[in-house]
């Protein structure tokens, strides 16, 4: 699958602004250049009208280009390798770098994540927000399952912090077939990677369900997630969407019978865990 890479030059004060407006209409990963915020999407979901129409309310504050490129599946790693540097997440506890990057053994977690073309390497909000609100739970001998696991970069770590079986899911064949690589890369052999959707799943109970999507997929699975959990306490972890989600989230957690616990906000991004009751 390729992605569409939108290259934008705009004033830097807007770059929060148009990673939320792009993020709305399904753009995943953003990296930022010294005169451009280059944004990434599957082709598949790829709409220029979406893009004007975003980029006409906005032209009178701001001067605004933008052109658009298709990047081909095996152009993805250079584009990746060009802007990935190792990267530091739970206030320092957690380091996360690909392979051609030297280990540095002075941190708690190192996890050696290959990208690919999935979304997951830590430097977006939501996985740097996922992987410290999971230090605060604990894994130890825990069951967990990785919802849209992308790198597996989340159910990697949960082995890392104890959990003694863990399993994730992706849509697509070739994330499944990169978490089931990253896997390998971190001795974590025993994750069991499946490719599908949350219906595929075989209906087991866990202790923590991880979930780093989006406003929409979450508000229409969050009930179905319940049916995977045990009995309290056991939590659930999502992240993917706008502080200004936050009750639309919550609000479908409350009707399931899940509590909101702890939550955590980065630059308009928010993480949240929820507790079954």
């Amino acid at each position: 699958m390729n992605y569409i890479e939108l290259k934008l030059s705009i004033n830097p004060e807007f770059s929060d602004i148009f990673m939320a407006e792009l993020g709305e209409i399904g753009y995943e990963t953003f990296t930022e250049e010294d005169d451009s915020l280059n944004a990434y999407i599957v082709e598949d979901l790829f709409s220029e009208d979406a893009v004007d129409e975003i980029m006409e309310r906005y032209l009178g504050m701001t001067p605004i280009s933008y052109s658009y490129k298709t990047l081909e599946k095996q152009n993805w790693n250079e584009e990746w390798e060009k802007n990935y540097e190792p990267i530091l997440a739970a206030h320092g506890r957690v380091r996360v770098r690909a392979s051609f990057h030297e280990p540095d053994p002075t941190v708690a977690y190192e996890l050696l994540i290959n990208p690919k073309m999935s979304f997951g390497t830590g430097h977006h909000e939501t996985t740097s927000m996922v992987l410290s609100l999971q230090m605060d739970i604990n894994h130890q001998n825990k069951k967990v399952l990785d919802v849209g696991c992308g790198t597996g970069i989340l159910a990697i770590f949960a082995a890392k912090l104890g959990a003694t079986e863990v399993a994730g899911f992706d849509i697509e064949e070739w994330a499944a077939e990169n978490a089931r690589e990253n896997c390998q890369l971190n001795d974590c052999e025993g994750i069991v990677i499946r490719q599908g959707t949350i219906e595929d799943e075989p209906q087991e109970q866990y202790d923590i369900i991880l979930a780093n999507i989006n406003r929409n997929i979450l508000m229409r699975d969050i009930p179905q997630y319940v049916q995977f959990m045990k009995t309290a306490p056991a939590h659930l972890i999502v992240s993917g969407f706008y502080e200004h989600n936050i009750e639309d989230i919550e609000s479908v957690a409350k009707s399931v019978g899940l509590v909101k616990t702890i939550s955590e906000r980065k630059n308009n991004w928010a993480a949240v865990v929820f507790e079954r009751v």
